[in-house]
C-alpha cells in the first residue's frame, strides 16, 4: 500500500459521490412512494393512513430540534403554520390523487413542479423566462397530454387532475417560503417541524369529521405485517431520512447539484411502478414519459440556478 497522499483532484469526484449518493437514495425513496402509498391507501383510508405516517416522525423531530423550536418568534410560528396548512393539501391531493391513478403517472405529472415553480415566479416578478424554459414547458405539458392519453384520447382521470393540482400546490408552498420574509434565516429543522405539525393538525381535524373515511386507530388496527412495513418505509425513509438527508448534503454541496439529483424523482416512480406494480404506458404513453423528463431536465437548466 502507498503511503503517498492521493492528488486533490482525486480526491474531490470519490467525495462527491459520497454526498451524491444519500441524496439519490432519497430520489429513490420519493419515487417509489407512490407505489408504497397506493399498495395501503384506498379513497376510504387517505386521511387516516396520512396521519399515522406523520404522527409516528413528528416525535422524533420535535426531541431532536426543540431546543430550536423555543427559539422561534412569533411570526416565524405563523409562517412555518401556515405553510404547514399549505403542505397538509399538498399530501391530501398527492395521496388521494395516486389511489385513482397509476403510480407511474403521479410521479411523472407531479415533476411539473419544477416548470411550474419558474413560471410563477416570472409572472410575479414580471421577467419574462427564457425562451428555451418556455419551450420546455411546452415539452413537458405535451407529455403529460400524451401520458394521461396512453390508453386512447379521452377526459384525463381524476387522479391525473389531482396530482396536477398538487403540483401547483407544491409550487405554492415553494414560492410562499421563499416570500415570507419572517422565515428568512430559520432553523431549518424548527420550520420543517412546524410544517408538519400544521399538516397533520389538518388530518387530525379532518379525521373526526363524517364522511372522511375510517378512523385512524381502526386502519391501525386493520393494517398486517406488509402494510405495517410499508408504513414504517414512508414514514421513515420517505420522510425522516429524506429530511435529514436533504439538510446534511445541501450543507456540502450545492443547492443546484442536490435539486438536479432529486429531480430523477419521476424515473424512479416510472421504474416502481412498470417493474414492481406491473404497470403499462403504452407507446403513447411511454412516449409522453420521455417527454416529461426530457421538458423537466431542459427545463431546469434554462432557467438556471435557484438563488441562494
Amino acid at each position: 500500500m502507498s503511503s503517498i497522499a492521493a492528488p486533490a483532484s482525486a480526491l474531490v469526484p470519490r467525495r462527491a459521490w459520497l454526498t451524491d449518493l444519500p441524496v439519490l437514495l432519497v430520489a429513490v425513496f420519493w419515487g417509489t412512494s407512490y407505489l408504497a402509498a397506493k399498495d395501503i391507501t384506498t379513497s376510504h383510508t387517505v386521511v387516516a393512513v396520512l396521519v399515522l405516517r406523520f404522527a409516528v416522525v413528528l416525535p422524533v423531530l420535535a426531541v431532536a430540534g426543540w431546543r430550536r423550536l423555543r427559539a422561534l418568534d412569533a411570526a416565524q410560528w405563523r409562517g412555518a403554520g401556515l405553510l404547514g396548512l399549505v403542505l397538509g393539501g399538498i399530501f391530501l391531493l398527492e395521496t388521494y390523487g395516486v389511489v385513482h391513478t397509476s403510480a407511474t403517472n403521479a410521479g411523472l405529472i407531479i415533476s411539473l413542479t419544477m416548470i411550474f415553480t419558474p413560471l410563477a415566479e416570472a409572472v410575479i416578478t414580471r421577467k419574462r423566462p427564457p425562451g428555451a424554459f418556455v419551450a420546455a414547458a411546452g415539452l413537458s405539458v405535451s407529455g403529460v397530454v400524451l401520458l394521461t392519453q396512453s390508453g386512447g384520447f379521452t377526459a384525463p382521470s381524476a387522479g391525473d387532475l389531482l396530482m396536477l393540482l398538487a403540483a401547483l400546490a407544491r409550487t405554492v408552498h415553494v414560492l410562499a417560503m421563499a416570500r415570507i420574509k419572517a422565515l428568512r434565516g430559520a432553523d431549518s429543522l424548527s420550520l420543517t417541524t412546524v410544517q408538519l405539525s400544521g399538516a397533520v393538525a389538518v388530518f387530525a381535524v379532518l379525521a373526526t369529521l363524517p364522511g372522511t373515511g375510517s378512523a385512524p386507530w381502526a386502519v391501525a388496527a386493520g393494517f398486517g405485517p406488509r402494510a405495517w412495513a410499508t408504513l414504517l418505509f414512508l414514514a421513515v425513509f420517505c420522510t425522516l431520512i429524506a429530511f435529514f438527508v436533504q439538510m446534511w448534503a445541501v450543507r456540502r454541496t450545492s443547492p443546484s447539484r442536490v435539486g438536479l439529483l432529486l429531480g430523477t424523482e419521476p424515473l424512479w416512480a416510472a421504474a416502481a411502478g412498470i417493474a414492481i406494480g406491473g404497470e403499462h404506458l403504452g407507446p403513447a404513453g411511454a412516449l409522453g414519459a420521455v417527454l416529461v423528463l426530457a421538458g423537466t431536465a431542459w427545463g431546469r437548466r434554462a432557467a438556471g440556478p435557484r438563488p441562494g
